[in-house]
């Protein structure tokens, strides 16, 4: 397999600037408690829990004094034994606060036994967890839960037996739809994150990491054999790459799908460029309506930020700085919610939602998801390149050529890799052929984008399969661009994720594409474009066009997209307009 120069080019400047594999897990600073433990407090480490087979997992407990019972706080981990820096902050940050603190590495990893398997056995391993901490003479029989990424996967997972000891739960940049957002967003496998953390993260036992380039070396073909072309033999990302439709293999991680079964309350922390923004809203909406309890749907709460995956380090997300105001106190907002749900301490202050509106750069409380007074106002791609909220009234398409061989590269988004991920001037892929780009008229006065985006695009392929894409991104007075949001769905899967169908080459076909989320307010003189392609890579695996079985083949084939623009085919991107 070979790349053409251009890309070859572009993915070596992106590779220079990599830094180490590492976790996004220690995003919450806790820089505060980098001091000694309070006086009196009781530490053991590395105690065997035994789990219901029988599998004894490594397990520290910190208790802020010898005697007394206390409620719990519980982190769950894959990247560290416990003995790191700000895992060592979390311990503080808990005793200092009157709270016990338990860590634990989960099964087949560090020193607890058992064979490693991402997500499946967390459901069971978490809630033996909980029994065994309640029956604790140290216990108070509560317990609740932080931490961010798959620290935040085990939360909800741990949640779905309804352990009466898991009294609250705060979730940072968690999937809730594991095919969804982790391994097939629209049906595309995420190549870059399942590859570097699905292989070269969790690979090993300790995160050991290998010099392997995870973002210029992963073009190999086929996909099936990309672990053993690196070195690796990964049970896991075999599998994932054995169930690209939504079946049964998926189904049980559907965790949005499962909300009926969990019974507590949640602070929900995303952030509009993280991998996993589309599940932060979809569980916070999906347990404020259909939880187990009335206490738990009630006790729903949601904060988005300007934040990537690493949520709360740094004002600077990708190319924009948003000012010391994006930032807020997380160990002050985890205190005052599990102060209130194991202490009886005051209620949040605020609204159930608190957003950060990019552009304004201000925070704002809000009571529901989708906003009330929302106008979802429909803006058309038009055959001369414009965006107008104008219907179209006679024909018009444009076309552009699609080649796997050559695809666009990733530039920004909502992706876990530190040196892509966030909102970059678009300018380095404006000389690209295979990319449309629709501009709207400047905006005249300030309009606020904040809610759910979608596109509905018209398109024939000679292909029969591949993929369309859609972004959004805003234009500057002074011409300089920076993405929004961005999506995608694969041809055989426009009809829903469970069973494929290849289309017809040549036959125009409506795709809905799911772009997420965002919150953004435009400034006077500020336009939209969108932009209209059919790959992104590495963060998505190319489509190689030929219809074949998935991850199987070497072959390829090049594709001749045609996006229609007429009153009978009128594409378009809807957009969720705040009145103000």
């Amino acid at each position: 397999m070979h790349f053409s120069t251009s890309l070859r080019a572009a993915l070596a400047v992106i590779a220079f600037s990599m830094t180490v594999l590492c976790s996004d897990a220690s995003a919450q600073s806790f820089d505060r408690y980098d001091g000694n433990f309070p006086e009196g407090v009781s530490i053991t480490y590395h105690q065997m829990v035994e789990m219901r087979d029988g599998v004894a997992l490594a397990t520290d407990i910190y208790l802020p004094k010898k005697k007394g019972k206390f409620p719990t706080l519980l982190v769950r981990d894959i990247y560290s034994n416990g003995s790191s820096q700000i895992r060592q902050r979390y311990a503080k940050f808990a005793t200092n606060n009157g709270y016990a603190f338990v860590f634990q590495s989960v099964r087949g990893r560090y020193d607890s036994e058992g064979e490693w398997y991402p997500y499946f056995q967390e459901i069971e391993d978490g809630d033996d967890t909980l029994t065994w901490i309640a029956k604790q003479p140290w216990s108070d029989g509560q317990v609740g839960m932080f931490g961010s990424s798959y620290l935040a996967s085990v939360q909800w997972l741990a949640a779905l037996n309804k352990n009466p000891a898991l009294v609250a739960i705060a979730p940072a940049m968690s999937p809730g739809n594991y095919y969804r957002d982790v391994a097939y967003p629209g049906g595309a496998f995420s190549l870059l994150s399942r590859a570097r953390w699905g292989i070269g993260l969790v690979g090993s036992r300790t995160n050991m990491s290998f010099p392997v380039d995870w973002i210029g070396g992963i073009d190999h073909l086929p996909l099936e054999t990309l672990a053993e072309s690196v070195g690796f033999d990964v049970k896991h990302f075999q599998d994932w790459l054995d169930h690209p439709s939504y079946d049964e293999y998926w189904k049980p991680l559907n965790l949005e799908g499962r909300a009926s079964e969990m019974a507590v309350p949640a602070l929900n922390i995303g952030g509009w460029y993280d991998v996993f923004l589309r599940s932060t809203i979809g569980s916070y909406q999906t347990m404020k309506a259909e939880a187990a309890t009335e206490t738990a749907r009630e006790g729903q709460r949601m904060i988005i930020g300007p934040w990537p995956h690493g949520w709360n380090r740094s004002t600077k997300t990708g190319e924009i700085d948003y000012g010391e105001n994006s930032l807020i106190d997380a160990e002050a907002l985890l205190l005052e919610w599990f102060d209130y749900w194991m202490k009886d301490g005051s209620a949040p202050t605020g609204g159930p939602i608190k957003i950060f509106v990019m552009g304004e750069n201000v925070w704002r409380n809000e009571e529901v998801w989708p906003l009330k007074d929302t106008q979802f106002t429909p803006f058309y791609l038009r055959s001369d390149k414009t965006l107008t909220t104008d219907e179209p009234v006679d024909g018009g398409k444009l076309q552009y050529r699609y080649d796997p061989a050559d695809p666009v590269p990733t530039l920004g988004g909502n992706i876990m890799e530190t040196t892509l991920r966030g909102p970059y001037d678009q300018a380095p892929l404006d000389n690209r052929r295979d990319v449309l780009r629709f501009v709207s008229e400047p905006f005249a006065t300030p309009t606020e984008i904040t809610g759910p985006i979608s596109a509905e695009i018209y398109a024939e392929s000679s292909a029969k399969d591949t993929d369309f894409m859609a972004k959004l991104v805003v234009v500057r007075p002074d011409g300089t661009t920076f993405n929004l949001v961005d999506g995608v769905i694969r041809a055989r899967y426009r009809n829903g994720f469970e069973k494929p169908e290849l289309i017809e080459p040549g036959e125009v076909y409506k795709y809905t594409i799911d772009l997420w989320a965002t919150s953004y307010l435009l400034a006077p003189g500020e336009k939209l474009r969108v932009d209209i392609t059919s790959s992104n890579y590495p963060r998505l695996a190319r489509n190689l066009n030929t219809g074949a079985e998935f991850a199987k083949t070497t072959k390829m084939k090049v594709a001749r997209q045609t996006i229609h623009m007429s009153k009978e085919h009128p594409s378009k991107i809807v957009l969720p307009i705040i009145p103000r």
